[in-house]
């Protein structure tokens, strides 16, 4: 019975998983419930924090990716099918890692942990979607952040640092509402550090330098509408060169139509080449269409998709070459392992062919210069920046979702012009073949109407030309930069952690034996052999240098700590004992750079315990392994201030006493013992300082 309950409370979990995971997908257009998306991580973290193990953690966090990742595609189950369920299964092991990093940072005690959840789970995030934006594993399509695509403040941000910044913030917002919900205790540290993350963030969106505006171009669109069937492509085009027709006197600079809008290679075609040109020079202006078609000669071979300006000559020679393909729409990665989608779903049954490098196009009136994006490559924000970098002047995406049109992905595809727009400082025409049509300024926010995809129609948009870069395209994803050095930052602590922790779990092999054997003192009967004598219980304890103890001093090298499992500090100095137990079984001829005893002549067991390996690593980092050619007083002094002041950050709002030893020269017969203990009633700790002598 108690089995069949625990199976059914782990399949209300894993659905609960899977649900919570494709909770934000209803920020996105086309719900475009923005706010949601500062909430919706919410349950998901909650049902984490829960979790009963680590592993049940990481299991709920695999299901909640599945969850996110299936929802976000939802759009591509007619044509994948179930291998959608699948991609979703693969692509959702990201978020494993971070369910265990939710778990163990929300489930703690202290506001010290709840502050480090609000970087350490956005950057992990983060880190999952920098991951999954490599083309192929599907690009970075439902970034969190771009759920924010029509809010002015979220896109002043994007001009510092992209969508990147965005999910971060996004996030970091969904973490703090978690621990205002589920940790009472840290309430007041987590709204403090709330506010002063709103005062930040308000003061970076108002002080985003904005590019000035220099002089103006007038883009016209042209989207044809849905066309099925064997001749759909052939009165695709017929559509669109009239629509086009009826721009003749509206004076545009650009005319742009959408993705695949020509179907064969105008090289072997040169009489629709011959009816562009004569469109060019029917409306006066250069044409921007994409050819969609096998090329041969020496441009190369197989299918390409491609952007060509088309003048009153007919094509200009400039074109650009698609180069991230969409995994499965227009090729199969891993062909041989994966093929079998083909059999499945509307996979490509051909791979096309790339292109290899980014190219800005010059039109015949000299501005603006145009850097082109064919389709998938509008949702790379590198890809922008590279373009404006090089210096283009206006974005153009050419698109086509007519596969997906009773979907939410033509509104997603048109919400993602608005976020290149605002992190390049560039507008952005986003032309497709069915809609959703739409021109972005250089600030982000929509110019005129936009196209929907019941709309078959050609529009004219007076858009606004900009200068100067914004902070994104002169710095790119800095913060991934900052988000990897803040998951390094809390590894290397966390992997610290886990040794004290292996430590204290082990058994100290050297507690009760060595060096007061060597002494000459035998353990009391009924002593523990895990309980030592305090320092401060030596003889003349506490009376300075002059009131050393009588023949225990053996016992008092190690430094004690209170038995409390509750201090972090207690953890660590028994670790110190614990850790290098195996140096004491070494050799006696084991060289180390610690003080003899005088008393004996040779390194006390429990001192060589000890001090051995922090030695050495004081040595390492100190870059030089002759410390005994340092003055005597030098040796380890100036690791103590240091110790000091550190380590009540790391220690519990209200720990218990805790002691630790220092040699107050190598050469002496001198170590003193500093107590910090808590005064009762206050956060207040009081300093007891012990001098004892080895002989």
């Amino acid at each position: 019975m108690q089995f069949t309950s625990g199976v059914a409370r782990s399949a209300r979990r894993s659905a609960a998983a899977v649900v919570a995971g494709a909770l934000p997908v209803l920020a996105f257009p086309e719900p475009s419930l923005w706010w949601w998306a500062f909430l919706a991580l919410v349950p998901w973290m909650l049902l984490l924090r829960t979790a009963p193990t680590g592993r049940r953690a990481a299991v709920e966090g695999w299901l909640g990716g599945l969850g996110f990742i299936v929802a976000v595609h939802h759009w591509l189950i007619p044509s994948l099918h179930v291998f959608t369920v699948v991609l979703g299964a693969l692509l959702g092991l990201l978020w494993a890692p971070w369910g265990l990093l939710v778990r163990s940072l929300l489930r703690g005690p202290g506001p010290g942990r709840a502050l480090a959840a609000l970087v350490v789970l956005p950057s992990g995030w983060l880190l999952i979607e920098l991951i999954r934006s490599w083309e192929g594993l599907g690009g970075p399509w439902g970034l969190l952040g771009a759920a924010e695509w029509r809010i002015d403040p979220a896109l002043r941000l994007a001009s510092l640092g992209g969508v990147w910044l965005l999910s971060l913030l996004v996030v970091a917002v969904n973490t703090a509402v978690t621990e205002v919900v589920a940790l009472p205790r840290t309430r007041t540290a987590v709204v403090c550090a709330a506010v002063l993350g709103a005062v930040l963030v308000t003061a970076g969106a108002a002080g985003a330098p904005r590019p000035g505006e220099a002089g103006r171009a007038r883009i016209a669109l042209v989207q044809p509408g849905v066309f099925d069937g064997p001749d759909g492509a052939d009165r695709r085009f017929a559509r669109a060169e009239e629509l086009t027709r009826t721009l003749a006197g509206r004076d545009p600079d650009l005319v742009v139509w959408g993705e695949s809008s020509v179907g064969a290679d105008l090289g072997q075609r040169p009489d629709l080449a011959a009816r562009l040109a004569a469109l060019s020079r029917a409306v006066g202006a250069d044409l921007l269409v994409n050819v969609d078609a096998r090329r041969t000669g020496a441009g190369g071979g197989g299918i390409f998709k491609s952007a060509v300006l088309v003048g009153p000559q007919g094509p200009t020679g400039e074109r650009y070459d698609k180069m991230r393909l969409v995994p499965f729409g227009e090729y199969v990665p891993a062909r041989g392992l994966l093929g079998w989608a083909t059999s499945v779903g509307k996979a490509a049954a051909e791979d096309r062919s790339r292109g290899t490098r980014p190219v800005v196009l010059t039109l015949s009136g000299a501005r603006p210069r145009v850097g082109p994006l064919v389709c998938f490559e509008s949702a790379f924000p590198d890809m922008g920046r590279r373009l404006v970098r090089d210096g283009a002047d206006l974005l153009v995406v050419q698109s086509a979702t007519s596969t997906f049109q009773s979907g939410w992905a033509p509104e997603q595809h048109a919400s993602l012009a608005a976020l290149r727009a605002a992190e390049t400082g560039r507008p952005v025409a986003h032309a497709t073949l069915t809609g959703v049509s739409a021109v972005h300024g250089a600030d982000g926010g929509r110019i005129g109407p936009a196209l929907s995809t019941e709309t078959s129609a050609a529009a004219v948009y007076e858009v606004p030309l900009v200068q100067g870069m914004t902070a994104y395209v002169r710095l790119g994803n800095w913060s991934a930069g900052a988000a990897l050095i803040a998951l390094s930052a809390w590894g290397a602590a966390g992997g610290g952690l886990r040794l004290i922790r292996r430590a204290d779990r082990g058994q100290d092999t050297d507690r009760g034996g060595g060096a007061g054997r060597a002494a000459g003192h035998q353990r009391r009967p009924g002593r523990s052999a895990g309980r030592e004598r305090d320092p401060g219980q030596a003889g003349g304890r506490g009376r300075g240098p002059g009131a050393a103890g009588q023949g225990r001093a053996e016992r008092s090298w190690i430094p004690s700590t209170t038995r409390s499992h509750s201090s972090w500090v207690s953890r660590a100095s028994r670790a110190l004992r614990t850790v290098p137990a195996r140096t004491a079984s070494r050799k006696e001829s084991t060289t180390c750079s610690m003080p003899r005893c005088r008393a004996t002549g040779t390194q006390s067991p429990r001192l060589r315990t000890l001090g051995c390996p922090l030695w050495s690593t004081i040595s390492a980092i100190s870059r030089t392994s002759r410390l005994v050619s340092w003055p005597e007083t030098s040796r380890i002094s100036w690791v103590e201030p240091l110790l000091r002041f550190i380590t009540p950050m790391a220690v519990n709002p209200s720990p218990e006493s805790w002691s630790i030893t220092w040699w107050t020269s190598p050469s002496t017969t001198l170590a003193r013992t500093s107590v910090w203990s808590t005064v009762p009633g206050t956060r207040k700790r009081r300093v007891s300082t012990t001098w004892m002598k080895s002989s």
